[in-house]
């Protein structure tokens, strides 16, 4: 008697999340409170360890994994964000490193999705991954991958309605050639 086996769970690489995203955020929302000059008290609050205390409890809560379909990624203290994006729609992975990005050794990837223009404030950016030119390539792998196994070993990329049309233009083309024979 042979006892069935289960397929495998989706094999998913676990993004590490760069610690120094921690005093990133502790300096970038505190420069926008004093900015602001109702935020200038905040601010002084921020700095003297609120701002620490917060971006340790963000910290811990942020997680992104890729899978070998999806790339999912969550963030957020009282107001939990997850968001799951399905590889095939991914369009484009960006780059983002700018100087105080690149100060604090950080990056962003922003991914452009099938179906979003621009404007749209359902994008997704992930700053503070390890090794994000990695990251990336790992996910345009998997995602070329999962178009390759979805069209199937040596089949062109042809769709149903194109592939209608091409044979009926044979059809008529046949039709012509007989009629030319005549």
């Amino acid at each position: 008697m042979t006892v069935p086996t289960t397929a495998p769970a989706d094999p998913v690489f676990h993004a590490k999340i760069n610690p120094l995203i921690k005093p990133f955020l502790v300096v970038q929302i505190g420069l926008t409170m004093v900015m602001t000059v109702i935020g200038i008290p905040l601010a002084v609050l921020w700095f003297l360890g609120l701002g620490r205390w917060w971006a340790q409890h963000y910290y811990d809560k942020l997680e992104c994994h890729l899978s070998d379909k999806t790339l999912r990624y969550r963030k957020g203290i009282l107001v939990q964000v997850e968001k799951t994006i399905p590889l095939e729609n991914i369009q484009d992975v960006t780059f983002i490193e700018g100087p105080i990005l690149r100060y604090f050794q950080l990056s962003t990837l922003k991914f452009e999705t099938a179906g979003s223009g621009a404007g749209q404030a359902n994008d997704m950016r992930l700053t503070g991954i390890v090794d994000a030119h990695d990251f990336r390539n790992r996910i345009l792998a998997a995602r070329d991958k999962l178009k390759q196994e979805q069209r199937g070993p040596g089949t062109a990329s042809v769709s149903d309605a194109q592939l209608a049309a091409l044979r009926a233009i044979e059809a008529k083309l046949d039709q012509i050639i007989g009629l030319m024979q005549r």
